[in-house]
Parts: C-alpha cells; sequence; structure tokens
C-alpha cells in the first residue's frame, strides 16, 4: 500500500499510500486499520492528506497513526536539513508536529497549492512543483536551503561518521553553542539526538536486509548489541525483532 520514488530534485522522496478500503482499490473493507508507527527519520515532510496540506516535523520519537479507511497519503520528505529553506520554517518549530500548511504558508499561497492539488491527477506532481518554484525564488541551487548547505553537509556527514560534537562544530566553522542552535533550525533538534536518529535508522536498514544483530551493532557505531537494542526502543518504542517484522 505504499510506494515511493525520488524527487525531481536531489535529498528528496515523493512517497503515496492508500490505506485499505480506499476507492483506489477493489478489495472489501477489512475493518479498522492498525495503529501506524512512524519512524524518527531526521527528514521533514510536506503531506497531502485527504484534501488537507500538512507539514510534518522532524520526529524525536515514533510518531503513532490510525488512519481511516480510504485515506490517501501523498507526501514530499525533504532530506535532513533541507525543508527549513524551503518551506519558510524553522525545525524546531514544528518538531514532533503536524500542522496545516496555513499556519506556515501565507493563508492565500496555501490555499492555491491545495486547490491546485485537489484538482490534479497526481497531487505529487503539484507538490514537487511547489518547492522547486520555492527553491527558484530563493536563488538557491536546487536540493540546498540558502545559506545553510554547508552546515547541513558538514553537521550530516559529521554525525554519521560518529564524530564527537566538537569535531563536527569545528568542520562547520562554529563554535559548541552556535553549532547547537543552527542545528535546532535545521534539524529541529541538536546533532547528538540527529546523530541517534540516523544511526537508528543506519542500522534497522541492515537487520532489515537480514545482517545479524551484533553485525548491525558494530556496523552502525553500536557500543555492543544490548546498546543497540536500548537506543532502537528509545526511539522506536518497538523492539528492533518488531520492526524488522
Amino acid at each position: 500500500m505504499y510506494e515511493e520514488r525520488r524527487a525531481r530534485f536531489p535529498g528528496a522522496v515523493l512517497w503515496w499510500q492508500d490505506t485499505p478500503g480506499s476507492a483506489h482499490g477493489s478489495a472489501p473493507d477489512p475493518g479498522p486499520p492498525p495503529v501506524r508507527r512512524v519512524l524518527p527519520d531526521g527528514c521533514m515532510d510536506l503531506i497531502w492528506m485527504d484534501g488537507t496540506l500538512l507539514v510534518a516535523g522532524p520526529d524525536t520519537a515514533a510518531h503513532l497513526v490510525r488512519d481511516r479507511a480510504g485515506s490517501r497519503y501523498v507526501g514530499l520528505r525533504f532530506g535532513p536539513g533541507t525543508a527549513p529553506g524551503i518551506l519558510g520554517v524553522a525545525a524546531h518549530e514544528v518538531r514532533d508536529r503536524r500542522v496545516p500548511l496555513a499556519e506556515v504558508w501565507p493563508g492565500a499561497e496555501a490555499r492555491r497549492l491545495s486547490e491546485r492539488a485537489a484538482e490534479a491527477a497526481d497531487p505529487g506532481v503539484v507538490l514537487e512543483e511547489a518547492a522547486l518554484s520555492r527553491i527558484r525564488a530563493a536563488g538557491s541551487p536546487v536540493g540546498t536551503a540558502p545559506a545553510s548547505a554547508a552546515l547541513i553537509s558538514a553537521v550530516v556527514g559529521g554525525v554519521r561518521a560518529g564524530l564527537p560534537v566538537a569535531e563536527v562544530a569545528a568542520g562547520a566553522g562554529l563554535g559548541v553553542r552556535q553549532l547547537h542552535r543552527r542545528c535546532l533550525d535545521a534539524f529541529g533538534y541538536g546533532p547528538k539526538t540527529l546523530g541517534r536518529i540516523l544511526r537508528m535508522n543506519r542500522a534497522l536498514a541492515l537487520a532489515r536486509r537480514g545482517v545479524p544483530y551484533a553485525a548491525v551493532a558494530d556496523a552502525a557505531g553500536y557500543a555492543d548489541q544490548a546498546h543497540l537494542a536500548r537506543e532502537v526502543k528509545a526511539l522506536t518504542g518497538a523492539t528492533l525483532g518488531e520492526l524488522t517484522r
């Protein structure tokens, strides 16, 4: 019921999902949909959901959703740190929240985009075009946030490499406190939390490929398998085994 493809600018993904009971399918209604666990990934999304445009902020823990039968979602997921420069909202302002786009953009602009998405055969194309238009209007290279592409690259690269925060800050040409403030705007949280979330997603990807958990812990930079298990549970509310199943 879930599909995705690369968006028309780097680092973004266009995705869509239909909930059972949708008019888009012919299967009978199977009853209330189960709770869906949306895991933190360091990203922000612009989502078209049943006629409403929402901004999904960066999560610090799993976001639990019970979809209505027949619901359809189309979303544009921006790479870590890139959405604020395109959507025009600091990431920490929408952290762990889903807010109407009209609370982020001027009401008339949000309304026009909503109307275009409602009339389009493919709302995802409309979301892509809107994002590309805002990137061009800001005079930024495609796929970057204004004045912060170097910061995003330095922080994401540093935390993925497991560098201490002081080294990440030095690589970005900032002090530790300056880095933390910039990270709140770009990612919604500080570099330590971002590093935990990106590491957990890397571990989960390895586990889903069938890599033994001990090897996953070593490859993803955890102290041991028990450390891996604690971190996954803390960030997702589920065990690694439950997530891979």
